[in-house]
């Protein structure tokens, strides 16, 4: 309880500063904010394993900015509300509408607002089936004798666990109280103390203002272990060290970053290590990233992933996309800062071949899409905003970026990202407001060396522009040949030098394979190298879609173990997706998906169902 207390005391000193609202509606939320918004929110919620549900309340402070409004309009979705209250010298019940839920958005949750209110608290229950949480039985966990729950706030999940204006429009500090069962720890997206007494009765203040989507909350029997002074892992103590010793380098990425963009602004950085269901690659929840456990594979290949988490305290959590019409201005800019990391802590090597191939991939996803799909600014008007994450905003727009830096040099470029994320830091920015930025610190100081109608092909043009960047790396060019050469005849297998090879190599060689490849020759590259047996997730997930493409049954074994206890959608989605490609392949994914499906996240569900028609 001190601890709780001593936390409220630190809210009371936090500057009431004004969140960073953009100006445009969100077609992703029913909030008012252009008339009334909540500037801070303390969340007080008992954490219920039995039922599978979070209740308590969610207290708002509001400002006002017209005077007349007299209600308060929020997001919700799934949400039993008990009760509302208004602060008017002292608490009194207030009037509440609840509308019928839109199958994307939710409910609209309006709150009559009298003239001096100056708070609002929600008494509130989540439902078991709500779309932001995943709740694990102890069987479902590595230790087998706990439960676990993690919350996936991106892109409008947040809605459906806290009552709340979910716009990434807004920006909030928060307070929260998290109470569990004594044996386990709750972790959030603030500041979290690794030396906390494990009591079941948690205090969290986060005193720098964050979007709606950036709330999270892990509750698990998770362990501590530090990798710096103001770096760790939160994890269940079986992967503890190994991910520890994966992610050592996690602040020599920070420090390259500070050198390149600026302070770090949040104070620690720390990881928390989310079970196999885990949907995601990670997710860059301010000051704790949660991370996939896939990106474990002993030697470091796969830490680009840390690079890209951390890169969004700069890029996303910093500076963040006003509506998820622009989510190419978190995630471009983020996956080309992640670039700029890798080179500097592992080498321009490694670098170029991770943008090569990124690059491949974007190029394989643009022949798939319709041309709507292919500009980075979308028009997401009634669709989930889930469908904006695609390879277009992550690389397409890193691409932009690495054109910027090649048109203007890195010295100009480094300036002008450093002084982006300075001049709009804790603020939400639209595509129109980052052209003008564009225009005015980089077009008009530069003149005559890109124009403004060449900023706009980008942005709002299809495919890829003719002078798009076309990243190749000479690795890759050796190992292009020496592929020609076996398939030539004049190479052996085990003449080709695969022992020095980077995971990026095998990556590479893998994908290339020709379409026509037969099964004899698949067999061949599988006896000499056991692809089918790879313990690296990424190595495994391209050679066991590249065997689906060209029936290579005898995968079908390790098919059958890799899906169920992996939830990463990057890395099951194309597999299935592939399978349901015929008759005998859906007959296959139907098999191993039912049983596997409990164990999979509600997102990883909805998708899945989708593809297999169930």
């Amino acid at each position: 309880m001190i601890k709780y207390i001593l936390s409220l005391l630190v809210t009371l000193t936090l500057a009431a500063a004004s969140p960073g609202i953009a100006t445009a509606k969100d077609a992703h939320s029913y909030a008012n904010v252009e008339a009334v918004t909540s500037t801070h929110l303390h969340l007080d919620v008992t954490v219920d394993f039995d039922r599978k549900v979070l209740h308590g309340t969610a207290e708002y402070d509001i400002r006002r900015l017209d005077a007349e409004v007299r209600s308060f309009i929020l997001d919700s979705r799934d949400l039993d509300i008990a009760k509302v209250e208004v602060l008017v010298g002292d608490w009194q019940a207030t009037t509440f509408k609840l509308a019928e839920a839109d199958a994307i958005l939710g409910s609209k949750l309006t709150v009559a607002l009298p003239a001096k209110a100056t708070k609002v608290r929600l008494h509130y229950a989540t439902q078991p089936k709500s779309t932001g949480l995943q709740w694990l039985t102890p069987a479902q966990t590595a230790g087998k004798k706990y439960p676990y729950l993690f919350t996936q706030s991106q892109a409008i999940h947040t809605r459906s666990w806290v009552p709340i204006q979910d716009t990434t429009g807004l920006r909030l500090t928060y307070t929260a109280r998290i109470r569990t069962p004594k044996a386990l720890l709750a972790v959030m997206s603030a500041p979290n103390d690794p030396t906390v007494e494990r009591d079941g009765d948690y205090a969290f203040t986060m005193p720098h203002k964050i979007p709606p989507y950036l709330l999270a909350l892990g509750v698990g029997d998770l362990k501590f272990k530090a990798m710096s002074e103001n770096t760790g892992i939160y994890a269940e103590q079986y992967i503890l060290d190994a991910a520890a010793e994966e992610f050592a380098d996690t602040y020599k990425m920070m420090e390259v970053t500070e050198k390149l963009y600026g302070p770090y602004r949040w104070g620690r950085y720390d990881i928390l290590m989310m079970p196999p269901s885990y949907p995601m690659g990670g997710m860059e929840n301010p000051m704790l990233s949660f991370i996939t456990p896939t990106v474990i594979a002993g030697d470091k290949s796969l830490v680009d992933l840390i690079a890209h988490e951390l890169a969004h305290s700069w890029s996303g959590n910093l500076v963040t996309n006003a509506s998820w019409d622009e989510l190419w201005l978190n995630e471009g800019t983020t996956s080309y800062v992640e670039n700029r990391i890798m080179e500097e802590v592992y080498g321009p090597e490694r670098a170029l071949m991770e943008q090569a191939l990124s690059n491949q991939g974007l190029l394989r996803s643009l022949k798939d899409m319709a041309p709507v799909e292919t500009s980075l600014h979308v028009n997401l008007d009634g669709k989930d905003p889930d469908a904006a994450f695609s390879a277009v905003p992550y690389d397409k727009g890193k691409s932009f970026f690495f054109y910027l830096e090649h048109k203007y040099g890195r010295d100009v470029f480094d300036s002008f990202l450093q002084k982006y994320f300075t001049d709009h830091s804790f603020q939400s920015i639209s595509t129109e407001q980052f052209i003008a930025y564009v225009k005015t610190n980089l077009i008009d100081k530069h003149p005559g060396v890109v124009s403004m109608e060449k900023i706009r092909e980008w942005i709002y043009g299809t495919g890829m522009p003719a002078d798009a960047p076309n990243p190749t790396s000479d690795i890759f060019k050796i190992v292009l040949q020496q592929q020609s050469d076996w398939l030539a005849g004049t190479m052996t297998l085990d003449a080709i030098p695969t022992a020095g090879w980077a995971v990026h190599q095998w990556l590479h060689f893998i994908t290339n394979l020709p379409a026509d490849l037969s099964v004899a020759r698949m067999a061949d590259l599988d006896k000499a190298y056991a692809l089918t047996a790879s313990r690296n997730n990424e190595i495994a997930h391209a050679w066991l879609l590249q065997s689906l493409r060209h029936d290579y049954a005898a995968i079908t074994p390790r098919l059958r173990d890799y899906l169920p206890n992996i939830g990463r959608l990057k890395l099951i989605r194309p597999l299935y997706k592939q399978m349901a490609t015929t008759p005998e392949g859906l007959k296959l994914a139907l098999e191993i998906y039912r049983p596997a499906r409990p164990g999979y996240h509600p997102m990883t569900q909805r998708v899945l169902d989708k593809i297999l028609g169930e």
